[in-house]
């Protein structure tokens, strides 16, 4: 029974005593006050939750979705109420370090969720450290969570790490013959780890790497890149970027005229990409979340029944077709939370630093959640702990993601 309602329901009992007793006043006094110091000191504090998104600039339509999912998660945990307090990175890694330590600082938020993107996550990382508050990333880079070391002791992630979707674009190039490929991605931090995990990958499987450009989020064009890249004469392209600027490259090559398969990131997991890039997005592949192809996965996937269900609710929201993988992330840090915070209150009231190393310890804890993506089974050393089946392969038709086993 929440405390809340147990309190509640003992006042009442002893208002109905005083009515048939009718003691003094005083005696009322001290009545309640010993109910009130009988109750735990945390029973009636609150939860605090900061979200640090980015609702504007390059990656708006990443935290937007963010955003949105973020007024569906439960306004109540564990029997304690919870505020969600939001703020706008505008997609850039300095305003993301102020946002942090602001709720830090001034709102002494118990944990924080995000950013949307990895430089900005990136960036968070050594204020959420010096502030001991767990967070939460939405964003896809390996180096958010690896290796678990004195700061990245305080970070877990939702989203598939780069390297998982990186074997996945090796694998599926290497089915369908793919012998050399090139690279273009952004000129930050998710780009070039994007680039380091699609060469590992590619070379595991005998595929050679003849060409890699880089660009910057709001570069107007990228065709002096897209022609370097055609003079390698390359089977396959993999684009390492993420929301709607990372339409840029695949328009670009399809205008140019290349025939060849394209790749990319998980970061497009959204219908504002599929609107930016239109038709020429079309016949390409991207590994991306459950959350995309829900309704065509096999009936034993283990993420299909949540990502439904998360779907209904989004839809009910925001109208059919609405969802994006952005989303699902937010929904699934709401779930951690959901399983981790009743944990932590067993140890120790929100707003102290106890209740936030408490609440640290059992996101590590984490073992057998049922998401969105996947099952979660975190450690000491893995603070995602999906596994490969949180990932899938699909092609981009027609503005529609289809699911593409392989």
């Amino acid at each position: 029974m929440p405390r809340f309602e147990s309190f509640e329901r003992g006042t009442q009992r002893a208002h109905a005593s005083s009515v048939r007793a009718t003691p003094s006043r005083r005696g009322l006094a001290r009545l309640a006050a010993a109910l009130c110091g009988a109750l735990p000191a945390f029973a009636l504090a609150q939860v605090k939750i900061g979200l640090v998104l980015s609702l504007t600039g390059p990656a708006a339509s990443l935290g937007i979705p963010a955003r949105d999912t973020a007024t569906l998660l439960p306004k109540q945990i564990g029997g304690q109420s919870v505020e969600y307090i939001v703020l706008d990175d505008a997609s850039d890694t300095t305003q993301a370090v102020q946002d942090t330590k602001k709720l830090i600082s001034e709102n002494h938020v118990d944990v924080i969720i995000g950013s949307s993107i990895t430089p900005n996550s990136l960036s968070m990382i050594d204020v959420v450290a010096d502030g001991e508050t767990p967070m939460i990333s939405l964003a896809s880079s390996a180096k958010i969570i690896e290796p678990v070391d004195a700061k990245r002791h305080w970070v877990f992630k939702t989203p598939q790490t780069d390297a998982m979707m990186a074997s996945a674009i090796a694998g599926h190039a290497s089915a369908h013959g793919v012998k050399t490929i090139a690279f273009i991605g952004q000129a930050d931090a998710l780009g070039e780890t994007f680039y380091t995990e699609v060469a590992k990958f590619a070379q595991l499987h005998h595929i050679d790497m003849v060409a890699s450009e880089r660009f910057n989020r709001t570069d107007p064009s990228v065709t002096g890149q897209v022609l370097k890249i055609l003079a390698t004469h390359p089977d396959a392209v993999v684009v390492g970027a993420a929301g709607t600027p990372a339409a840029l490259p695949p328009k670009t090559l399809r205008e140019r005229g290349y025939k060849g398969l394209i790749y990319h990131n998980h970061g497009v997991g959204n219908n504002d990409f599929l609107r930016v890039c239109g038709a020429d997005c079309n016949g390409t592949f991207l590994p991306a979340s459950p959350v995309l192809v829900a309704a065509q996965l096999p009936a034993d996937h283990p993420a299909k029944r949540l990502a439904l269900d998360y779907i209904g609710r989004f839809e009910a929201l925001r109208g059919p077709g609405s969802v994006s993988a952005f989303g699902s992330y937010t929904w699934d840090a709401g779930m951690l939370l959901g399983n981790a915070v009743p944990i932590a209150l067993k140890v120790a009231a929100p707003g102290t630093p106890e209740f936030r190393r408490a609440l640290r310890d059992a996101l590590e804890a984490t073992r057998g959640l049922a998401d969105t993506n996947g099952v979660v089974n975190m450690s000491t050393t893995d603070h995602l702990g999906l596994d490969q089946r949180a990932r899938v392969m699909v092609e981009i038709k027609n503005a529609k993601w289809v699911y593409q086993p392989y």
